[in-house]
Order: structure tokens, then sequence, then C-alpha cells
């Protein structure tokens, strides 16, 4: 097998680099019309035939021999099976993993809070976990533990009361990892379907599957556009775009580290973006040289190439404050701040999804192992956006009560606004609440 890389070389010197830049960074999920119409009529069969609908799909698609929905139910046995039959290492590596990202997941957690006004007024928030959430899990080989684990954990820590985790089993092939890892971040219910069908049964129900208040988890194109229709029924987390990675390097870095780095995102798939952005023209050379030397040694070589050469780039900045801007500018699912201080530099992060620190710092590190969630906005959407976390999982509700006085004070201040609305029922009804001089 014969790989090679062209990735492009930018320089923000350059007249027309804002333009080279944007048609970089472009990238277009939208489904097209064929895609579009057929996840619609499978919701549409989901929402009227349920189970039925779920295993004809499973079987149509997954190539799966189901004959009824019983068989693609896994209960807490058979979760807690898999953690037996993965080896001791990857158990101790799961649970070790597990242990961090609940830790770190802990101090997001949020608490109601209340205060008193002098006239005894009480304003507050109360805080409150869904009832259930829903995991969409991809299956079969391309299948990720450690996703389940970012999920499902945050979730539990903010005190969600079921989580129904949905992975497809393509030819019955069950990813063992998979389960333990489900089965250790204390999912409640599993069910091997996947796809648009799986999206509809969390969002709509069926007489197996419990409609969840929220769905997260990542998944192709048909899942994508099926997240989309059933949004406003069920929350979301995000539309989740091909994974990124942007390296801002002094130069000092190990250049074959450097080419590791982006080569750790560029494996997922052709469309993944990885780019480093250096004030030194020499370091970039260095980085293409080891960039063309480790790439032979690569299993998913050819995956690499395809998103280096079709989407990568080595850009060069004038100084390190130039490559803070580009990197705002481009606002990267994961930003690699690989130089001597980087704490120096964090302040003027604006939009990232997470800020790797260091040399020493691989992404890689965060994918698995960490604390923080590797759930991150991608496409430019760190600029409003942020990682998946345990406040995805908790709504909060206003509390207002006002004593008699309070409710006096307010409803003269209502009953202008109201009037000057149009809005004669609200006047009066602060109005009628508006003490006299009698105080009646």
């Amino acid at each position: 097998m014969t790989v090679s890389t062209a990735i492009a070389r930018l320089n923000a010197a350059d007249q027309d680099f804002a333009r080279h830049l944007d048609h970089l960074l472009s990238w277009e999920s939208v489904s097209d019309d064929a895609v579009n119409q057929r996840v619609l009529d499978i919701i549409k069969a989901v929402r009227e035939r349920g189970d039925a609908a779920l295993v004809e799909f499973t079987q149509r698609f997954d190539g799966v021999d189901a004959k009824t929905i019983d068989d693609l139910i896994l209960d807490r046995a058979r979760l807690e099976l898999a953690l037996t039959r993965i080896t001791r290492v990857q158990r101790e590596a799961l649970e070790k993993a597990a242990n961090r990202v609940r830790l770190y997941h802990e101090r997001q957690k949020q608490d109601s809070w209340q205060y008193t006004e002098a006239d005894g007024t009480v304003l507050g928030q109360k805080v409150t976990p869904l009832d259930r959430a829903g995991l969409y899990v991809p299956g079969g080989k391309a299948s990720y533990p450690s996703s389940v684990l970012m999920n499902a954990i945050p979730a539990k820590v903010a005190g969600v009361g079921e989580v129904v985790m949905v992975v497809p089993t393509p030819r019955g092939e069950v990813n063992e990892l998979v389960l333990a890892a489900a089965c250790i971040a204390g999912v409640d219910r599993v069910f091997t379907v996947g796809g648009a069908q799986a999206v509809a049964a969390l969002a709509y129900g069926t007489e197996s599957v419990p409609q969840v208040d929220k769905i997260v988890g990542p998944g192709n194109i048909y899942v994508a556009t099926a997240k989309r229709h059933v949004f406003g029924q069920v929350g979301i987390d995000m539309i989740a775009g091909p994974s990124e990675i942007l390296v801002v390097c002094d130069g000092q870095t190990d250049p074959d580290w450097i080419a590791m780095d982006l080569f750790s995102q560029a494996e997922h798939d052709e469309d993944a973006q990885a780019i480093l952005v250096s004030p030194d023209a020499e370091f970039l050379d260095r980085v293409a040289a080891s960039i063309d030397k480790l790439l032979p040694t690569m299993e998913r070589a050819e995956i690499i190439e395809k998103s280096i050469n079709g989407r990568g780039a080595l850009i060069q900045v004038r100084d390190m404050q130039q490559a803070i801007e580009v990197a705002n500018r481009i606002a990267p699912e994961h930003l690699e701040l690989s130089v001597a201080d980087p704490q120096a530099w964090l302040p003027q992060i604006r939009h990232a999804g997470a800020i790797f620190m260091g040399r020493h710092t691989s992404e890689a590190l965060g994918d698995y192992c960490a604390g923080p969630n590797h759930v991150l906005p991608t496409s430019g959407t760190a600029r409003f956006s942020s990682p998946l976390g345990v406040y995805d999982f908790q709504k909060r509700s206003s509390i207002i009560f006002c004593s008699e006085q309070g409710a006096s004070e307010l409803g003269h201040t209502a009953s202008v606004l109201a009037r000057g609305e149009s809005l004669t029922a609200h006047a009066r009804s602060a109005e009628y609440r508006i003490l006299t001089e009698k105080g009646n």
C-alpha cells in the first residue's frame, strides 16, 4: 500500500488567507432529500407500529434474525456478563476512566437556590434532573466504549432516574467492551436497535422502549437527521460534525509528537480535520516530514491520508499572538496549546471545545481518561456551545413567592407594563393584589 500526503500550506500574511481558511473550514452536514425522506418514513412507521417496526427495521438494516422485541433487549445480567468477558486490563482501564470522569462531573452539579428580599418576597431557582435520558451508541466494529462513559456518567451524576441505551448489533456482532462500559456507567436498559428507528423509538416510545426526555450520543447521517426531526419532541445534545484538532505550537515540541496528534483525529474518518498553526516555518517543514515518515506505519493510513490531504493544513502565522487569533477564528473542537507557557495564553482563548495545555497533554488523553467530557462542539459551534456535561441533564425552574407587600409593590410596575402592551387581564390580575391605603 502506497500512501502520501500533500497537506495544504497556508500563510496568514497572504492577502487571500481568510478566503482559503473559510474554504478549508467549510462543512455541510445537511442531509439530501433521499436521506431526509427515508428518515421521515422510518419515524412515521415507528410511531404507528412501535415494536413491530423496530423488529422489521433491525432485520432489514442490521441483518439480525430477531423474531420479537424480546430478542432486542439486553438485561442487567447480560451487561454484568460482559464484564467477565473482557480482559482484566480492559476492565481496570474502564473502571479507572469511569472514576475520573465521574469525579470531574461531580464538580459540575448545580444546586437549587433561593434568596429573600426585605419585604419577604422569595426568588430562586429549582434544579431538577431529567426523568429519563436516551443514549445512542454506534455498534459493530466502529464502537466506542469511551463514549458510553462520557454520555452515561454525567446523566447519572445529574440524578437522571433512568438511562436507556440503544446500540445496533450489525449481523449480530456484539461489542463486549461497550456492554461492559454500560454496566460500569450504570446504564439501566439496553436495546440492540440502531439508526433512525432507534432515535424515533426513544423520542416517541413504543410498547417496550420508554419515551425519554433527551437523546445524546453520536451516529451516522441517518441518526443525525432523525435527531434533527425529533428535536422539540425531546431534547438533543447536538448535531455533531467530523472530529477536529487544532494544534498551536511555538516550534519547540517534537515534530513526531505533533504529527501523531494530528493523526489522532484524522484517523476517525476521511472528513476529520487536523490543523497545525505555528510562527516557525522551519518547524512546519519538520512536521510535514514527520507526517510523511509516520503515515505508512499507521493501521488506518488510507483514512488519515484522505483526511490530511482533503481537510488538513499547516498554517504559518506572524507570531504567537496571531496564532491565538487564528485559533479563535477556527473555534476548534480540540485545541492543543503545545507551547512553553500555555497558562499565559489561556486567558486569550475564547472559542474551543476543550483546551489541552502544554507539550505533554495529548488530545487522546481527553478522549479516554483525563476526566472532562469528550463530547464537544464541532464545526465552529464552540463559539456558542459547550461540552456535554451534568448541566445537560438538569433543568431549571424559577421560584417566585410574593409577600403581601411585595405583590403590591410589584403590582404597580406590572400594571404599567401590561397596560402598555394592551394586556388588560394581566394588568388587572396584578392590580387586584395592590394594597389600598387601608391595607385591604
